[in-house]
């Protein structure tokens, strides 16, 4: 029954029950609120009680209708099978309503309205609702401030959904768009960028700032107004124009915008530092526009290189970017997230590819139009050109210097993180994405600025790392300028090895000064000790001789260290070195009794995930070289493995890493596996329970290590033999494991014999009548061995079990090749090698089963011409398919072909010719 008018009230009441504290009231509403949702008119009776504003209607009440019709749009706009949907004139009447309701003054509601129309202009516009771009574009010049505000802020979300679309047809829309948005937003947003910055200068002479900034409403809506109309400009730009990477053809937006964007951040980057102990919402304006806008032109370059190939653009640019990370002191701003998007650019002019110069040079042809690739290699050279003034020699050295010996530099505040919690620091400098720290960010940076000068640059690392080892030596425990900057050189050094190989001989390097660094342990020599732990296994593939072994020791000293952080380095390098091609097995078996106890106690000692997925990835490194070396160590690692999965109950990600953990130790053990099944199988069975809470995420990995424990077992125990039931419900929920569950059939068929089949043959064969005739013929190959294993092994007691199953197998055999489908003449021919192993095997079951008057009648009906013997059709099945059988497939029509020859029937000898004839 619809829902209308008259029921808004009773709607209102349950929304506010729902909101209730009290659960009897709350579990009822939401109950009543979930069955309303499918009825007609749900969403009008929303949208009635979000457009009802002032005292009588409370604002919690109107966000959560918002937040209800959103999730209705998602669930019911558009018409699926198995949901009611909203009527056409339904939707006609929330369409038109929703634009007339979009001057909300609570941000929250507006925000989510925004949503809202987005998500259905996404699938309406343009088709059902044409003229949603046209009304907006019409409030988009209204003088209330809040309004153009709002429509903004829809504008910016519906244009935000549109560019997701990828079809061809939705980008030419989106072009379109563009040209009849771009030149509005884009007059406005100048317009405001000027506003804004002289109510900033006449703010920044004020005394009074907190007064009049909260008088002036409007200003703060100016502002966010500005940001809005930022995202439009840079979405139109982005998504109305095919990148000119592709194209070659200039954006004429992107030397329009980008200058001029430059030029806003020139003038608001002072402001921060004006109202930064003055006004906080200011100077987070400041810090936050400055962001945006260099994060645009970070977006726009990469979007459309070539047309950032000019003068006022890509030298600009890239000349400010640079005196940012050089000297910014210079405008008295040092936010960490301005210098990240500045360096994020310069890495990104000094990676693009369509920056490279061609080898040919520029082409100059004044007579005939240039073609696509000329295009390109002129855009290039020019670009190459402007880069090669910009980054001079000396300006290339420059910013080296800079990025060593200031960005890599240890703070006092990173020091007292480090101090404070040693795990998450090391996990932060080491796994964080490299935009979101200054540090990571300044080390991309580098390495890329490396790679483009190495020439020019090795020599300046090796000097400044020299310089740095003779001002901190390897016996200081202060914790100086100098050792921050060694620390720094190391870490430079530790990214660009494979170049100072030329310049500095590793080995006299370790002797001389790592291997002392390293024996020092004073609590402050933590930070080189942990930064050596890394570097060595970045200089890997230069360790040679000897000092491979010095190596490996000094690593497994680390792993002893009193710090987190050291120990944790020192485990991601040894995992480094043991998967090199040429490490020392010998080496490996010397440590390994104090790498096994330093990781039990290590994973003992950390708490973050991240942690113990780094040391489970050790102990897979060392399972995995070790071989038979681990069986001495197997209680142990067993003990080991039950507590950390106890422990990691509900931790899915955990659980995986340390499921294939368990699956190289079982392959490490052999056919002394059985050592660990006391602590295996509990968590084999867990891992294979589909009715467990984690089954979803465990199940793949778990079903490998349960091929793994069969595969490696000696004999099949009963603790073994009775999981496999659960296969029966895996099988049943889908096929995504077929592949490694007929591994784990074939491995309980060999090594669980007759007792195997007497307990579990019915579910045996409801898996195999499973996927007969419910898998694809890929599927169909992958089945159909464990089928003829079963009858090799048990030609008596298995094929009546699977009578259903070879029925079925008949069909396939006698049905028609499918000339466009290979693989289905594959399968004919292997469904017919069982039939005939049957035939030769179990003569008495095969002709009981070709009897089957049921068998017989379902061919007939499916149009396949038997002639009402089955036998003689699948004579002439063989005789015909044995071209496409392999060898012994071959074989096997061969031996069924002599025993049906045997019974001198006449219509079979007619047929000798043709069976003589045959291979």
């Amino acid at each position: 029954m619809a829902l209308s008018a008259s029921d808004v009230p009773t709607m209102y009441t349950v929304l506010v029950n729902s909101l209730s504290a009290d659960e009897a009231a709350r579990r009822p509403a939401e109950a009543a609120l979930a069955q309303c949702e499918t009825r007609p008119g749900f969403c009008s009776c929303l949208l009635e009680i979000i457009s009802a504003r002032g005292l009588a209607c409370r604002e919690d009440v109107r966000l959560l209708a918002t937040v209800y019709f959103k999730n209705s749009i998602n669930r019911y706009w558009r018409h699926r099978r198995d949901s009611y949907g909203i009527s056409n004139e339904e939707k006609d009447h929330l369409r038109k309503n929703l634009l007339l309701n979009m001057r909300e003054e609570n941000s929250q509601i507006a925000l989510q309205l925004a949503v809202l129309i987005s998500k259905i202009a996404r699938l309406d516009y343009p088709k059902e609702w044409p003229e949603l771009l046209s009304v907006l574009a019409q409030q988009l010049q209204s003088a209330d401030v809040l309004a153009s505000h709002r429509v903004f802020m829809v504008l910016f979300r519906t244009l935000k959904e549109l560019s997701t679309k990828r079809l061809a047809v939705d980008q030419k829309n989106y072009a379109e768009i563009t040209g009849h948005l771009f030149e509005y937003t884009w007059n406005l947003w100048k317009s405001d960028v000027q506003t804004i910055l002289q109510n900033l200068s006449m703010l920044s002479q004020r005394n009074d700032i907190d007064s009049v900034f909260e008088q002036s409403n409007d200003l703060a809506l100016i502002c966010d107004r500005w940001l809005l109309c930022l995202m439009i400009v840079r979405l139109l730009i982005f998504s109305g124009y095919a990148s000119d990477s592709r194209t070659a053809q200039e954006v004429w937006q992107v030397r329009e915008v980008c200058p001029t964007v430059l030029t806003a951040i020139k003038s608001l980057l002072p402001y921060y530092d004006t109202f930064k102990d003055k006004h906080a919402k200011l100077c987070d304006f400041a810090k936050r526009a400055c962001t945006k806008l260099m994060k645009v032109l970070v977006t726009l370059q990469g979007r459309h290189p070539y047309s950032f190939v000019h003068e006022t653009v890509l030298s600009a640019t890239v000349d400010f970017c640079l005196n940012m990370i050089t000297n910014p002191e210079q405008t008295g701003t040092t936010f960490e997230e301005f210098l990240i998007q500045s360096m994020v650019l310069v890495k990104s002019v000094l990676e693009c590819k369509e920056y490279r110069p061609s080898p040919m040079g520029r082409v100059i042809n004044e007579n005939e139009p240039l073609s696509l690739e000329q295009r390109k290699k002129n855009f290039a050279a020019v670009a190459s050109d402007m880069l090669k003034v910009i980054l001079s020699g000396d300006r290339v050295v420059l910013l080296c210097n800079i990025l060593v010996r200031r960005y890599f530099i240890f703070t006092a505040k990173d020091l007292e993180e480090w101090s404070e919690n040693p795990e998450s620091f090391h996990h932060e400098q080491n796994l964080v994405q490299w935009t979101e720290k200054k540090r990571p960010c300044a080390e991309a940076l580098f390495i890329v600025i490396f790679e483009k000068y190495r020439e020019l640059l090795a020599p300046v690392v090796v000097s400044v790392l020299r310089e740095a080892m003779a001002i901190s030596p390897p016996q200081e425990t202060e914790v100086t300028a100098g050792m921050l900057l060694k620390d720094a050189s190391y870490t430079a050094a530790g990214h660009v090895y494979y170049e100072l190989s030329n310049y500095l001989s590793f080995n006299e390097w370790f002797h001389g000064s790592l291997s002392i660094e390293i024996s020092n342990h004073h609590p402050n020599m933590r930070i080189i000790r942990r930064k050596i732990a890394l570097l060595l296994g970045h200089w890997i593939s230069e360790i040679k001789g000897d000092t491979r072994k010095l190596v490996y020791r000094a690593l497994v000293g680390l792993l002893q260290d009193n710090d987190i952080a050291v120990r944790l380095a020192a485990c991601s390098s040894l995992c480094y070195l043991f998967q090199e091609s040429c490490f020392s097995e010998l080496d490996l078996f010397e440590c390994l009794p104090t790498c096994w106890t330093m990781s039990f106690k290590l994973i003992e000692d950390v708490q973050e995930f991240d942690s113990k997925v780094q040391v489970l990835n050790f102990i897979s490194v060392l399972l995995e070289h070790a071989g038979d070396k681990v069986i001495p160590f197997a209680c142990q690692l067993s003990q080991f493995f039950q507590m950390i999965w106890n422990e990691s109950a509900g931790e899915s990600l955990l659980q995986i890493q340390l499921l294939t953990a368990l699956r190289t130790f079982v392959s490490s053990l052999g056919f002394q596996s059985p050592l660990s099944y006391h602590m295996l199988i509990p968590i084999l069975q867990s891992g294979i329970n589909i009715d467990s809470p984690d089954a979803l995420n465990l199940l793949e990995d778990s079903v490998l290590l349960w091929e793994a424990t069969l595969s490696n077992a000696p004999s099949i125990v009963p603790q073994l033999l009775d999981l496999f039931p659960y296969l029966v419900g895996i099988m049943n929920r889908s096929f995504d494991h077929l592949e490694v569950t007929m591994k784990i059939i074939e491995d309980y068929i060999i090594f669980g014999g007759s007792e195997f089949l007497k307990s579990h043959g019915a579910s045996l064969a409801n898996i195999i009548d499973t996927i007969v005739g419910n898998v694809n013929d890929k599927g169909l190959l992958t089945a159909l061995p464990i089928v003829d294993l079963l009858i090799q092994i048990f030609p008596l007691e298995a094929p009546p079990l699977i009578s259903s199953a070879l029925q079925k197998l008949t069909f396939i055999s006698l049905s028609q090749d499918d000339g466009q489908n290979p693989s289905r003449t594959t399968v004919r021919a292997s469904s017919g090698a069982i039939l005939a192993r049957l035939l030769v095997m179990n003569t008495n079951f095969s002709a009981q089963l070709l009897s089957e008057p049921a068998l017989l009648a379902s061919i007939q009906q499916a149009g396949i011409s038997v002639n009402n013997n089955l036998l003689f059709s699948l004579v002439d099945m063989w005789i015909d398919k044995v071209d496409d059988a392999n060898a012994i497939q071959q074989k096997e029509y061969a031996m069924a072909l002599s025993v049906i020859l045997t019974l001198q029937v006449p219509q079979v000898i007619d047929k000798l010719d043709d069976i003589l004839r045959k291979p």
